[in-house]
């Protein structure tokens, strides 16, 4: 068992510095500044296409925490690229917040204030403070926290509202993407403003922060996750009432890790026995999602009893943090193999050894998706290098001995 986890250790380590590579060989650009919006699956560049806020706040939490991991003052030089480009042409100077979309040039393009894309830009700015010790970067992340508290915290029903209009007037199109339900909260969102907290909690430890934290947790255990069934619910109105029946697998997977951290990282011991129980159940509920071949499968709708016969590249690198999670929490090696099995399908089917990065995915007939992007709106280095990240991090923190106790504590 230590030899196959020190070889994951290793393995990840290689892919990390391959994802990051990629990136910065092929995304920055130098015309324009920043990055670019989109490059296909054959590396062929779209130098006018718009650029978005999430992928280039991913780019910058990204090269943060790969140099906050790793020391490369390359990663950091790309982070000071990904945070100058981004406080330029994506904070609203005039309503705060951030835009949606730029124009390749910088200039706003989609003005609207997606709940989910102001947590994704708290995130990468905090991350990047963390690496820089930026008091600039601290201000920013500040004033978008209290953007969120202030425009979108549901103060009487607790929870966040999806979207407003640039000037954080309500909005009838709340949708994250054109896949979406249009209703006023999702998983997804609470889901992201939680982790984007939690890393503002690292370098601000605020006790109105932490108990934001804590309200976020608590609807998780209380509305989100289903507890007959252990899968999160995806869409609700504003009073609570659920509006979806369909269960995504590689959300039910990211969460059961992402929560546990959140609770971890504000030191609340009872909220962490609570998650670590739930964050269990979740793990075995995800697991009925996956194939033979070690993959997970992308959603199932119970409603038409339809399953979407598709493995996406996020959805496999949430499941090897998720399960290596799930067999640090309980010892059970099916999850460690979970996990193992997972990244073995990532390197047979999703890197792309030819060009670089991963691809999108496979369909049910292990068709590769190759006329999805490689870089785009979706398409980010976040998924993939937080994988190797995380589970680097968790295994130099477990010696031989606690790797062989953790194996031997379920048999």
């Amino acid at each position: 068992m230590n030899e196959l986890v020190e070889k994951y250790k290793t393995e990840l380590e290689s892919e990390l510095e391959r994802i990051l590579h990629y990136w910065i060989t092929y995304a920055i650009d130098k015309d324009q500044g920043g990055f670019y919006g989109r490059i296909d699956n054959d590396n062929t560049v779209y130098p006018k296409a718009p650029k978005g806020s999430v992928l280039n706040s991913r780019i910058l939490w990204t090269f943060s925490s790969a140099y906050n991991f790793t020391g490369n003052k390359q990663y950091l030089e790309v982070a000071d690229r990904a945070f100058n480009y981004f406080i330029h042409h994506f904070i609203d100077k005039e309503y705060g917040g951030v835009f949606w979309t730029v124009d390749n040039t910088g200039h706003p393009l989609d003005t609207k204030k997606q709940i989910y894309a102001l947590a994704f830009a708290l995130y990468g700015i905090s991350e990047y403070q963390k690496a820089t010790g930026s008091q600039q970067a601290k201000e920013f992340a500040l004033k978008l926290y209290d953007a969120i508290e202030q425009y979108s915290h549901d103060k009487t029903k607790l929870g966040y509202i999806e979207a407003l209009t640039r000037n954080w007037q309500e909005i009838k199109d709340l949708r994250l993407s054109n896949k979406d339900a249009n209703e006023k909260k999702s998983m997804n969102t609470h889901l992201h403003v939680l982790e984007a907290y939690a890393n503002l909690y690292r370098i601000w430890p605020d006790k109105g922060l932490r108990e934001n934290i804590q309200e976020l947790i608590d609807l998780f255990l209380k509305h989100i996750i289903n507890e007959e069934t252990n899968h999160l619910v995806l869409f609700f109105d504003e009073d609570w009432q659920v509006r979806s029946n369909v269960i995504s697998y590689g959300h039910d997977i990211e969460a059961a890790w992402l929560i546990l951290d959140a609770a971890e990282i504000i030191g609340d011991d009872l909220l962490i026995n609570k998650v670590k129980n739930i964050s269990v159940k979740m793990s075995g509920a995800a697991r009925e999602g996956l194939d033979k071949d070690g993959a997970l499968w992308y959603e199932y709708d119970n409603a038409k009893q339809h399953l979407v016969n598709e493995k996406h590249w996020w959805v496999q690198a949430e499941a090897m943090v998720g399960f290596f999670n799930a067999w640090q929490l309980t010892g059970d090696e099916t999850y460690f193999f979970d996990s193992i099995n997972n990244w073995q399908f990532v390197k047979n089917q999703i890197i792309n050894n030819d060009t670089g990065e991963w691809i999108w995915g496979v369909k049910e007939n292990n068709a590769l998706m190759y006329d999805q992007d490689k870089v785009g709106i979706w398409k980010c280095p976040y998924h993939n290098s937080r994988a190797c990240i995380e589970i680097v991090k968790r295994i130099k923190k477990m010696s031989a001995s606690s790797i062989k106790a953790s194996a031997a504590s379920f048999s």
